[in-house]
């Protein structure tokens, strides 16, 4: 899937699944930019720029409008346009049964994971909707469908909710020639699941999904193209799972 001329701004786009799916665009021709809050970005781009064209990293909280707002400017600035936009940076912050989380967790939780997307997706569409053309790509996770782990609800929320808003946003702008998607990654082998899970927990999903296999980055990476292509033209409201079969159960 040819991705020539297209510009592209992954969210989180340092490391992990974020990171994957900058190099996967990247390697298909497209030009990209990528914000970050602490990873360092260094490595992706050196390795998005042994593949050609115009990559660029932007630090940014997502959660500030002011800075969300400055960073589609700079990106329209340095790339000239916006095709797509992969909404991912997000967290679970901490583990933390319902009963004990306090509500500052609970409020930077969503702030993370949908405010940020919420703030992202306006922004875009301030370019897109004059245009009538762009792609969203939302990315939650299975834990908005099934809703999370062990004292994860506050981020299945959160997740749940963006799944909710990539269907709304889809019957909105779609008339306006821009369509919406989402990705919900199962247990990928990233940094998160080190940070988050167990090596019991992680066996012990591996056992139930019919895969059995974790992801890997570049499986999620790999649905972010196809929604940004031709091929899925009649795609909209959308939400991919990529999971190895877990969500069957």
């Amino acid at each position: 899937m040819d991705m020539k001329g297209k510009s592209i701004l992954v969210t989180g786009g340092a490391s992990g699944i974020g990171q994957a799916i900058v190099l996967a665009f990247a390697e298909r021709g497209a030009n990209v930019a990528l914000t970050y809050i602490t990873s360092d970005p260094a490595e992706t781009l050196a390795r998005a720029r042994g593949f050609g064209g115009k990559h660029v990293a932007f630090r940014a909280d997502l959660r500030n409008e002011a800075e969300v707002e400055k960073v589609f400017a700079q990106t329209i600035t340095v790339l000239g346009d916006l095709d797509v936009l992969v909404a991912n940076a997000g967290g679970l912050i901490k583990r933390c049964r319902a009963v004990d989380t306090p509500l500052a967790l609970w409020e930077e939780v969503m702030a993370v994971n949908l405010t940020s997307t919420f703030l992202c997706c306006r922004a875009a569409l301030k370019h897109m909707e004059p245009r009538k053309k762009g792609n969203l790509i939302l990315i939650s996770s299975l834990a908005g469908h099934n809703g999370g782990g062990p004292g994860a609800t506050h981020y299945g929320a959160s997740k749940g909710a963006m799944i909710t808003y990539t269907r709304g946003l889809a019957k909105e702008v779609g008339p306006l020639g821009i369509r919406v998607n989402g990705i919900a990654p199962g247990l990928i082998a990233t940094r998160f699941h080190d940070n988050f899970n167990t090596a019991e927990g992680r066996s012990g999903t591996v056992a139930m999904t019919p895969l059995r296999r974790e992801g890997t980055a570049e499986d999620v990476a790999g649905a972010a193209v196809f929604l940004a292509s031709d091929q899925a033209s009649f795609l909209a409201g959308e939400t991919i799972e990529v999971n190895g079969g877990l969500g069957l159960y």
